[in-house]
């Protein structure tokens, strides 16, 4: 353990202990480190999972004998399960603690990728179905805890960076999708036979790292560490209280119109990220013939720009603390690197296209842990898991409009009418963002400068005890 103002521990939490008379002791544990990294680990085979099919959607048509739309619906059903499983799973996160929601995570993802081994023949599209959506069901239980492990675990001068850290383990996991599966299992129409022992070895190998990263996850990641690490942390209560309302918490978000316009507007730019990501194998292919192992690298080059900008983004929200302004920058740039890959796409120069997804990864993507950290800033002392889990949610539902709506437009028009779509609603996500009143309610918290009413809120939901140790209501 790191004494108490040790880091970015919060050396403010004796202060705010003194105004009180009941001293707040803090500290960083060394084993944060620990957690965030088997979480970022399963993470990132559960994302994997996601996109191991869509990106090489004209082998798994051929090898299964389905359509396009078919394999589509192997990425969707992340989106479609997510948005009616987040309120039990949020629940489960707020009642249960982060440890069983933890392990529910890494165990349906182990569970989905093992029943996927067992999909391996052109009659059996059922089973690879039911297995991807047991997969669907696990990202339910890890999407929405990379704020959580970073507000539980690491200090305020270190929590948008380790925020942004979890979110880089999902985006790694996109990354490596695009890139192996086209290595993998390589087109082979007139072989069905070695398409299903190359789909074999993905699976299997899949299936034997989700099993380890389970053991890893059981034996690591524990509900929080022995002291708060920040002083936001320390004023909160250890475990909900008998009178704790998750529904009340879910009306005082609702009630929240900072808030709800943040939900649109990371719903919009999240799910249009989802929309590409979905279909970047067939808008490469529309544009170039025999292109699956380059469809692959542009995803690659996307996701890979897109984890140097979270990185850099959840840097500098350490540093500076400028929430919305930041995110209303990275919107921008958002909005127009979709525009210049919407009108490089088919211009014959795939090297370009290279670029131009580049950029538009590395802030489409950076946006990501900006939304999480700057949601729980603007809702705080709210469960960081609850509003994690509602803007992820409205990414889902956003996620599942876009991709049906952009894939048929792609589908019967070209990959312009498609991706000029998603430009005009980004764009709507600019106007919201900058609606946006930013109010860091946790930051003012660790700097000792939040107003009476929130302290008194915060007290209000968190017992105390006197000298003797029993609890004062």
């Amino acid at each position: 353990m790191l004494p108490s103002g040790g880091g970015g521990g919060g050396g403010g939490g004796d202060e705010a202990g003194e105004e009180q008379g009941k001293p707040l002791e803090t500290g960083l544990s060394l084993s944060r480190f620990a957690v965030l990294a088997v979480f970022c680990l399963y993470s990132m085979v559960n994302a994997f999972q996601w996109i191991q099919y869509s990106i090489i959607t004209n082998v798994f048509t051929h090898y299964y004998a389905v359509t396009n739309d078919k394999v589509d619906w192997l990425s969707i059903v992340y989106m479609v399960a997510y948005v009616p499983l987040i309120f039990p799973a949020t629940w489960l996160l707020d009642r249960r603690g982060l440890r069983l929601t933890a392990l529910l995570g890494a165990g349906l993802n182990c569970a989905g990728a093992w029943l996927k081994c067992a999909s391996v023949s052109p009659e059996l599209f059922g089973v690879t179905v039911t297995a991807q959506v047991v997969c669907a069901v696990a990202q339910v239980f890890i999407l929405g805890l990379p704020s959580r492990i970073a507000s539980v675990w690491f200090g305020p001068r270190e929590v948008s960076t380790a925020c942004a850290t979890a979110v880089l383990g999902n985006q790694l996991g996109i990354a490596i999708g695009f890139l192996l599966p086209p290595v993998l299992v390589p087109n082979t129409p007139n072989d069905v036979e070695l398409t299903g022992r190359n789909i074999s070895v993905m699976f299997y190998g899949t299936a034997a790292v989700s099993t380890a990263l389970f053991v890893l996850t059981v034996i690591v990641v524990k509900d929080r560490p022995p002291l708060p690490p920040s002083r936001a942390q320390a004023v909160l209560p250890d475990t909900p209280q008998e009178d704790y309302s998750y529904k009340q918490s879910i009306v005082n978000l609702m009630k929240n119109k900072a808030f709800i316009l943040l939900l649109v507007s990371y719903g919009i730019l999240t799910g249009s990220f989802y929309s590409v990501s979905t279909l970047l194998n067939q808008m490469i292919m529309s544009c170039y013939e025999n292109q699956e192992l380059n469809a692959g690298r542009i995803g690659l080059t996307l996701v890979v720009a897109g984890m140097v900008g979270s990185i850099l983004c959840g840097l500098w929200l350490d540093h500076t603390k400028m929430y919305k302004i930041t995110t209303l920058i990275v919107y921008v740039l958002s909005f127009l690197g979709m525009v210049v890959f919407t009108f490089t796409l088919d211009l014959d120069k795939i090297h370009l296209v290279f670029v131009t997804a580049g950029v538009l990864g590395f802030f489409m993507t950076g946006y990501l842990p900006l939304g999480f950290e700057f949601g729980v800033e603007i809702t705080y002392p709210e469960s960081e898991g609850t509003s994690s889990g509602l803007l992820n949610a409205f990414a889902q539902i956003f996620g599942i409009i876009f991709t049906l709506i952009q894939g048929k437009l792609t589908t019967d028009h070209n990959p312009l009418v498609g991706n000029l779509f998603l430009c005009a609603w980004i764009f709507l996500g600019i106007l919201l963002t900058a609606l946006i009143k930013s109010e860091l309610k946790r930051h003012n918290v660790n700097m000792g400068a939040a107003g009476r009413n929130l302290q008194a809120r915060i007290c209000r939901r968190r017992p105390t005890r006197d000298a003797k140790g029993s609890v004062e209501e």
